[in-house]
């Protein structure tokens, strides 16, 4: 049962009267403006999320695809499957049968030694990326003299 006169319940009723007196509505614009701001929040944030997502699936399926090595090399190494454009010379035995001097084209036992293959100097304009594993198709270099 409420009490007859209580100074803090009216206090409060006139407080709330001479605020709803000097309520306004907010202008349009500014509620539109609002409404704009945030639905680009959540379109950008909804963007961020998706990036997210995605980026994470990604990383996950590397992560779990098999046949991937756990350990890289790492990036100051050279390459071994570069080719070499000259060829290694070939190490003279201490016991050497004979004049000692290295025969061109024969090892230090006398067997026979197979050339490096051909690269890049091909002359007949044709393609000048060396196919790796076909033998040249010349032994001879090309001649400058005139046709008979």
């Amino acid at each position: 049962m409420p009490e007859p006169h209580d100074l803090l319940r009216s206090l409060f009723q006139e407080a709330a009267s001479t605020g709803q007196a000097g309520a306004r509505f907010a202008p349009v614009s500014l509620v539109t403006r609002r409404g704009e701001r945030m639905r680009r929040r959540r379109i950008a944030a909804l963007a961020v999320g998706a990036c997210l997502v995605f980026a994470g699936t990604g990383a996950a399926a590397a992560a779990l695809l098999p046949g991937t090595s756990g350990t890289s090399v790492p990036a100051v190494t050279p390459s071994p499957s570069k080719p070499r454009l000259t060829p290694t010379p070939v190490p003279t035995s201490p016991r050497s049968t004979g004049t000692g001097a290295p025969v061109p084209g024969r090892s230090s036992t006398g067997a026979p030694t197979t050339a490096p293959p051909r690269t890049g100097q091909d002359t007949s304009g044709a393609s000048s990326t060396p196919t790796v594993g076909t033998p040249p198709t010349s032994t001879d270099p090309p001649s400058t003299a005139p046709p008979r």
